[in-house]
């Protein structure tokens, strides 16, 4: 069964995750923003071995960490699909507009699309292209787990900002309702930053894009 440890990073408390399967002990890390000894520090004490990183995006408070990490464990990177690449490219230049410490860009071993498949240890996560947020955002779904990891897409009552270079206000909603929402209401998703929320429950009561809405 896929396990999941949440890590709050950077100055925005992103949710970095550690999410593992509890048969091998294998795990990834999804969206290491920063403060890497705090995620190191999580690994040790879960018993687990991370073997790839995970990114659902680019912006620097998911991914401002991941070139680093990368290097000291000597393990790849996946995601986000490749439309973020001009954010990730552009990673020193966020550090200076958001006052994060310098950041490297880095190029992920494998670029993620809807449909693609990850693993971790011995258990797969479906990946599904949401955009909106920014145009390469992934979510990562565990059927099984009824688990999503939706990054900035979606949050308890709230969505993602489409403020930024390449964000669509539009976009976001058909990612939220026509491909999220309908993994079912018992499905919960833990978003990039803030508690953890039930599509069902957003369904209800998110006053941006639930039923009422």
């Amino acid at each position: 069964m896929l396990q999941i440890h949440i890590v709050p990073v950077t100055p925005f408390e992103q949710n970095c995750s550690i999410v593992w399967c509890d048969q091998t002990m294998k795990a990834a890390v999804v969206d290491p923003g920063g403060n890497l000894e705090r995620i190191h520090a999580a690994a040790e004490k879960l018993g687990v071995t991370i073997e790839k990183i995970l990114i659902t995006h680019g912006h620097i408070d998911h991914a401002g960490g991941t070139a680093r990490l990368a290097r000291e464990l000597g393990v790849p990177v996946e995601g986000p699909q490749q439309e973020d690449r001009f954010w990730i490219v552009g990673m020193p230049q966020q550090s200076k507009m958001f006052g994060f410490p310098d950041v490297e860009a880095f190029e992920p071993d494998r670029w993620l699309a809807d449909g693609d498949v990850v693993t971790v240890g011995g258990e797969s996560l479906q990946v599904i292209h949401a955009p909106g947020h920014t145009p390469g955002h992934v979510v990562f779904f565990q059927p099984d787990a009824r688990l999503a990891i939706v990054g900035d897409v979606l949050f308890a009552g709230s969505i993602g900002r489409t403020d930024f270079p390449r964000g669509n206000h539009a976009e976001l909603i058909s990612s939220i309702r026509d491909k999220l929402f309908p993994l079912g209401d018992d499905v919960t998703f833990i978003p990039g930053h803030g508690p953890t929320s039930t599509f069902g429950d957003e369904r209800a009561t998110n006053p941006y894009v639930g039923d009422h809405a």
